[in-house]
Order: C-alpha cells, then structure tokens, then sequence
C-alpha cells in the first residue's frame, strides 16, 4: 500500500470505548486536533465526554510527513457528563478562519435516538463549545438547538467529522432529521455567516439521507454525499436554489445498514490553478463495514459545469473491520484519515493513517 502510514491515536480498552472521529487541520501551526466520543461500551447512550488529542506534522528527509501525537487524552471542555443520563454524541469540528476560532459541535441527549423516533418526540439538543486556536482552555457551550424546527423533528444529529468554511467564509456544519410525520431521515445543513456569532438552519435534502458531509468545489457549488438507507449512497449538490441530486456515473456503494463516510476537496494535483478534486472514505464491503477505502474524483464538473459524480475505484488503506472516518487533506497531495479499525471489530481503536495521491494512483 505504498507509504501508507499508521498512527493509534484513541485506543480502547477495559471499560473505555473511543468511537466517531472527528479530525481538523491547522497549516499555519501544522498541528492536528483528532476528536472522538469516549463511552464505557459500543453504545451510543454509554458516551460519557468528547476527547481530544492533538499532534504535530513532520516531514522526513524525502519530505514524506508523519503525525506525532504530542498530547494525552483530554476531555474537551464542558462535554463531560454532570448527570448520568445525559450524554454526548456525534463531534464535528469546523473552524473560522477569521478569527482563528474552533468549534466544536455535538448532540446533548437523554434518550436513544431510537426511543425518540418511537414517541415522535425529539430530546435531543444541539450545542457547541469553542476555544481560539491558540488557547489551551474551552470556553462554556453554547446552545443554538431553539434555531431549529424540532418541533416536527421525531429527532435529529449533527455532523459527525467536520464542518466546512467556504472561500467567502461562510461556515457550513452538516446535520440530519428525522421528520416527525413519517420518522424519514433528511440531511440539512446549519451555517453562520458572522464569523460563528449566530447560526441558521440551512436547506434540506428531499431524498432519504442521514450523516452527511460537503465540499466546496467551486463558487457557490458544493457536493454533500451521505448516508442512505438503501444500496448506494446519496450524492447531491448544493446551489444557490437548494439540495439537488446527482445522477451519478459512479454510483457508491453503501455497507449493509449504512455507515457515515467523509468527503474533501482539496486543490487539483494536474497543476490547474482555482480548480479542485474530491476525496471520498468508506468501507467497501457491500455488507459489513470492513476494508476503508479511499475514492478519487478528479473530474467533480462536466463541460456544463454539472457533477460529474464519475469516482475511481477505491484504494483500501486499511483492510479488515473499519467503521467511520473522517478526512483531511495535509499539504502536496497528503492526505490523513482518521479512522475506526481493528483486528477484529472496528471498534478496537481509532487511527490515524497517512497517505499520497501517489498512492491513489496504484
């Protein structure tokens, strides 16, 4: 597999389980944030704090990069449960770059999403914390679920992975609901065009569709691919006039009862200045989630300027159990995933593992 490289950041153990990852990148700094919910078991009502660990990018003599992890595990800020009945779910970390402000947003529950859809009746609160990149400590979270229309909402999440903010500056976080009339699941987005001092609920997908992330591919223009319910993934792009799907060359593949997948974009490797590429983690097994693999689209427009959704085969970077991911792109070509694996259930550590577009192209 080429220079793929491996590094354990969240490791389980003994009344310890680290699941959904969350990962961000800062270039100035060259220093990775990798986010994850810390549970006693694999369930999701079990999380009991969001945990963090940051690294520092290096580069060897063939400048091949690497991530050392510099700092133990740490709980972030207020996620840490008061009441035992409560929880947090599903980190998703997006940035602004103008203030140099990170965010971190999350689900605050008391109720399994399961029991919620059974009573039509949404428990869920959506909150996020932030800290300046610079500063060691969090600040108190802050609430935004009263934005939302929950009240025909059986339930909803966030994220989880990243978040975007586009070349304007507007930040984009991903999130999906369940509609109260018939429990169907869409994807929607929240976004704040103030530099995060207020949010908006965004607009909704109309076709079935649960975890989601964007991509910016050029003005204006972003693709969502999400989770389904069916075969294959849902792809769609966002414009100015909404959610519209993709009839795509490529249809993805979705593993068994689903699995949250990552998508970036990042600068085009031919050399064509303003223009970018997509990148696209998942497992590749049609039935359980085993073998993360990694798909290119190096051609996200047709000559109309529509998505192409025309993906390469997939390039597995970690074969065996592999649950969710979420991306980031380094610096010329490199890339890093952070990932659910194990030997034998996904469930065994979270990683971090680094590759090339060179690799892709194996």
């Amino acid at each position: 597999m080429g220079n793929i490289i491996k590094i354990t950041v969240f490791q389980s153990g003994k009344g310890e389980v680290f699941r959904i990852p969350a990962l961000y990148y800062n270039k100035n700094e060259k220093k990775v944030f990798a986010f994850a919910e810390k549970r006693t078991s694999t369930n999701a009502a079990d999380s009991v704090a969001l945990v963090m660990r940051t690294g520092i990018v290096t580069t060897d003599a063939n400048n091949i990069p690497t991530v050392k992890m510099i700092e133990s595990i740490e709980v972030v800020g207020s996620t840490k449960i008061n009441h035992s009945t409560y929880h947090p779910n599903n980190p998703c970390v997006v940035y602004d770059k103008n203030t140099e402000t990170l965010f971190l947003f999350f689900i605050y529950v008391n109720e399994t999403e399961q029991k919620q859809l059974e009573d039509h009746q949404n428990v869920a609160r959506l909150r996020y914390i932030k800290k300046k990149i610079s500063d060691d400590k969090w600040n108190e979270f802050t609430d935004v679920t009263d934005m939302l229309p929950t009240d025909s909402w059986s339930t909803f999440s966030v994220g989880p992975g990243h978040g975007i903010q586009t070349e304007k500056g507007r930040m984009m976080v991903p999130a999906y609901a369940y509609k109260k009339e018939n429990n169907v699941p869409h994807s929607f987005y929240i976004y704040s065009d103030d530099n995060g001092s207020t949010w908006q609920y965004g607009m909704m997908l109309g076709e079935p569709s649960l975890e989601c992330q964007v991509a910016e591919v050029s003005d204006n223009l972003f693709y969502c691919n999400a989770r389904s319910q069916g075969g294959h993934r849902v792809q769609a792009e966002i414009n100015n006039c909404g959610f519209n799907p993709i009839d795509s060359v490529t249809p993805l593949v979705e593993t068994g009862k689903g699995c949250e997948g990552s998508v970036i974009s990042f600068p085009a490797q031919s050399g064509e200045k303003g223009t970018k590429w997509l990148l696209y983690s998942h497992p590749t097994n049609q039935s359980e989630r085993l073998d993360l693999g990694i798909y290119l689209n190096n051609s996200p427009l047709n000559s109309n300027g529509n998505f192409s959704g025309a993906w390469s085969q997939p390039l597995v970077i970690n074969k065996g159990p592999s649950g969710y991911s979420d991306l980031i792109h380094i610096k010329d070509g490199w890339f890093a995933c952070l990932m659910e694996r194990g030997k034998k259930t996904s469930t065994e550590e979270i990683a971090c593992l680094l590759f090339s577009y060179g690799d892709l192209k194996l």
